[in-house]
Formats: structure tokens, C-alpha cells, sequence
């Protein structure tokens, strides 16, 4: 399975950063910009934690976590859908 998978991603023609999954739907990264941009994600969400952490938990903070996090989410899936495939379900390689 790990084979196919590699495979799979290896066959990009258009370059896409990020391709749909092999299975079910949703996105993938596939060369090295997508994986920057998933790290970059991730140390921005880590970083919104330790600010969060570090600070009282009033209703106010909370808040504020919640809402930055919600668009650092929304500005992945911005950024998967622009410079990857378009999402769709899939199970299995379309090969076979």
C-alpha cells in the first residue's frame, strides 16, 4: 500500500502542491512547497497554543484562540484548493 501510495504521488504532471488523497477525500502534500506549508500551519497553531497557554484562560483568550485558529484553518484549505487537485472522493488508485 505504502508503494502505491508513493507512486501515486510521484505521478504529478500539473505539479500540484498538495493531491487528493488516495482514499476518501481531501488533499495530501505532494512536493516540497506543500510540506512547507503544512509546517508552517503547524508552528503557527503551536505558537497560538503557547500564546493561549501562557495567559489566563478568560472567555476573552478562549475566544480569541478559537477565532485565529478557525482561520489559519480556513486559509489551508484556501491555499490546498488553489495549488492542488480539485477535492473529490476517491478509493484506490484510478489506475486500476
Amino acid at each position: 500500500m505504502i508503494k502505491e501510495y508513493l507512486q501515486y504521488l510521484h505521478n504529478n504532471p500539473k505539479k500540484y502542491w498538495f493531491k487528493a488523497k488516495l482514499y476518501g477525500r481531501g488533499w495530501v502534500p505532494a512536493t516540497w512547497q506543500g510540506w512547507l506549508v503544512i509546517v508552517i500551519f503547524v508552528g503557527l497553531l503551536t505558537l497560538n497554543s503557547h500564546r493561549v497557554s501562557a495567559a489566563y484562560p478568560t472567555s476573552e483568550v478562549v475566544s480569541s484562540f478559537a477565532l485565529q485558529n478557525i482561520v489559519l484553518v480556513l486559509i489551508l484549505i484556501l491555499i490546498c484548493y488553489k495549488t492542488g487537485e480539485k477535492p473529490h472522493w476517491q478509493w484506490g488508485s484510478k489506475d486500476k
